[in-house]
């Protein structure tokens, strides 16, 4: 039963992942402590949201630090349990 609960739950997650849509950003600010990155970004139309600065919670902690305040990047988010979430995050190069 376990085993069927944690698959159903990775589908679901993967099923969000695939949904978000890549959006250009730059980083504002990080708070490691409460776990999210302020971001200026483009429109997300998948979440229906126009170009803005906000801070979004991160599904992996791990993230923000490998992340600078004026870093150019590239970002997915998606509403997770009722909040703004970044699901992945990369740098510009």
């Amino acid at each position: 039963m376990l085993r069927t609960l944690t698959g159903l739950i990775a589908g679901a997650t993967l099923a969000l992942a695939a949904h978000a849509e890549p959006v250009d950003g730059e980083v504002k600010k990080i708070d490691v402590g409460a776990g999210k990155v302020t971001l200026q970004h483009a429109e997300i139309k998948s979440l229906d949201m126009p170009a803005m600065k906000m801070a979004y919670r991160v599904s992996d902690p791990a993230w923000l630090k490998t992340l600078q305040v004026g870093d150019k990047v590239t970002f997915s988010a998606d509403k997770v349990n009722g909040q703004f979430t970044v699901t992945a995050i990369s740098v510009k190069k």
